[in-house]
């Protein structure tokens, strides 16, 4: 089912989504101090049930518009954009000159997937 969207929009969406729910699982369990380990891993799968409710559909919509070395690249992309909005905005962290370069560089390699 695409609902008549292209599949690109409804992959990246789909991936966007996934890792909303994925970027919370892994590391939103650290402003919640009083969780056992046991506590957060336990909230972090059932978390991460809702990102495979999103990332497979994504995956099986996508693969065949893109190769699966697209699709983890675009999904690698995306991972870093929404966990250096999350790391700043929830974690209260800062994006150092040095985390931007480096994730520059990963960009700059998704450019060269993509490279025909």
């Amino acid at each position: 089912m695409t609902l008549n969207l292209p599949v690109p929009l409804i992959t990246i969406v789909l991936l966007i989504g996934s890792n909303i729910f994925m970027t919370y699982a892994w590391y939103g369990h650290l402003r919640h101090h009083s969780l056992t380990w046991i506590g957060a891993i336990l909230l972090s799968w059932g978390i991460a049930f809702f990102e495979y409710c999103l990332q497979v559909p994504a995956n099986r919509i996508g693969f065949g518009y893109f190769s699966a070395a697209e699709l983890k690249t675009i999904q690698e992309v995306i991972s870093l954009t929404v966990f250096g909005i999350f790391s700043t905005l929830y974690l209260g962290e800062s994006i150092t000159w040095n985390h931007a370069i480096g994730f520059g560089l990963i960009i700059a390699g998704a450019f060269f997937v993509f490279k025909g």
